[in-house]
C-alpha cells in the first residue's frame, strides 16, 4: 500500500467535508503515504459533480488502495469509487484503520 485515494461524502455537507479530507490526507502523508485527495483535485465548491467524478476517477485508477472515510456508503460518488476499486482489485480499507508507516520499497 503506497498510493492511497481518499473517498468519502462531500455533497450536502458543510464546506463539502473538505476539512475531513484535508485532515486525513495530512495524517496519511505524515505516515509516509502518497495520497490522492479529491478535495485537492477539485477545490472549486461549485464545480459540476460529473466533471469532478471524471477527474477523480482518473486519479483513483492510479492508486493501489482506496481509503474510505466515515459515512462513505451514504455518498453517491464514494459508492461509485468503491465499486470501481472492487472491480479493478484495488485494496479497500477504512481510512481510520491505517496506522502504520508506509514501508519503503526494497530494491531487488
Amino acid at each position: 500500500m503506497r498510493r492511497i485515494y481518499l473517498a468519502g461524502p462531500m455533497t450536502g455537507l458543510p464546506e463539502l467535508n473538505f476539512p475531513a479530507f484535508h485532515a486525513e490526507a495530512a495524517r496519511l502523508r505524515a505516515l509516509g503515504f502518497d495520497v490522492v485527495n479529491p478535495a485537492e483535485i477539485n477545490p472549486e465548491p461549485n464545480a459540476c459533480w460529473r466533471a469532478c467524478m471524471k477527474a477523480d476517477i482518473r486519479e483513483l485508477v492510479t492508486c493501489d488502495t482506496i481509503a474510505l472515510l466515515p459515512n462513505w456508503s451514504k455518498s453517491r460518488g464514494a459508492k461509485l469509487e468503491h465499486h470501481i476499486a472492487c472491480e479493478l482489485g484495488i485494496i479497500r480499507v477504512n481510512a481510520e484503520d491505517i496506522r502504520e508507516r508506509a514501508r519503503e520499497a526494497v530494491p531487488a
